[in-house]
């Protein structure tokens, strides 16, 4: 089977901690393709096992058993420094609390990644300005984010996700501090990202919020309930 276009393949793959000692699984034998330019939302209530998922496939966290391909390389034979690589160029993060050191300018919160990856300062400059402009920010480079409102403040938040060109775009919960109309305003700046290219991995506990990808995994007592395409993709 060719993979040449899988971005995250795993396997398998359970979460177990110890309770009193007992075994809790937050997951359960779960496989999971993901190619690229694809727009999944993980779905599912509190205590699904979403979160735990999300920290997986995001390298934040490793499974207890099961295998983990990211780009066809197993993240079981990887270092730390490896999985921090990955995390810093290959996954953008977008967090529901926008997650913005609050001195820094826009500008400051966007180079952050490049200044880990040790780009010089004038190209970095250059990339997290054009990123800015790109995601409508153009008239806020130099604003803190105390200077924002919430939907430019996630929208400084995508900029960062997006300013390492990352393989995934990984979003939890990317609407939860924010009204229904600047919702729907971030929302769109996902569809207009991924139509560009990018794949999108959305986390939330919300059905219209899910309904925007194209892909949905519902997740039930950290089982994958049902695998579906979205017939009904919402582009508001």
């Amino acid at each position: 089977m060719d993979k040449s276009n899988t971005i995250i393949d795993i396997g398998n793959i359970s979460k177990v901690y110890e309770m009193g000692g007992e075994p809790v699984y937050a997951i359960r034998d779960i496989s999971l393709e993901i190619k690229k330019n694809e727009y999944l939302a993980i779905m599912g209530p509190s205590g699904s096992g979403k979160s735990t998922l999300m920290n997986i496939l995001g390298c934040l966290d490793t499974p207890t058993t099961g295998r983990y391909f990211f780009k066809g390389n197993d993240i079981n034979d990887m270092t730390d420094n490896d999985l921090a690589e990955i995390r810093n160029r290959e996954i953008g993060f977008v967090f529901q609390t926008f997650n913005l050191l609050p001195r820094s300018s826009a500008l400051k919160n966007v180079e952050l990644p490049l200044i880990y990856s040790g780009m010089k300062k004038s190209e970095r400059d250059e990339i997290a300005r054009n990123t800015l402009i790109d995601v409508g920010l153009a008239d806020r480079i130099s604003h803190k984010p105390n200077e924002l409102s919430g939907g430019q403040r996630q929208r400084v938040a995508v900029a960062r996700a997006l300013v390492t060109s990352p393989s995934i775009i990984l979003a939890d919960e990317p609407t939860g501090n924010l009204d229904s109309k600047t919702g729907v305003e971030i929302m769109h700046l996902f569809y207009e990202l991924w139509k560009k290219g990018n794949t999108i991995i959305l986390v939330t506990h919300e059905e219209e919020i899910a309904l925007h990808a194209n892909r949905i995994i519902r997740l039930r007592d950290g089982l994958v309930e049902r695998d579906e395409i979205n017939h009904h993709q919402r582009i508001e």
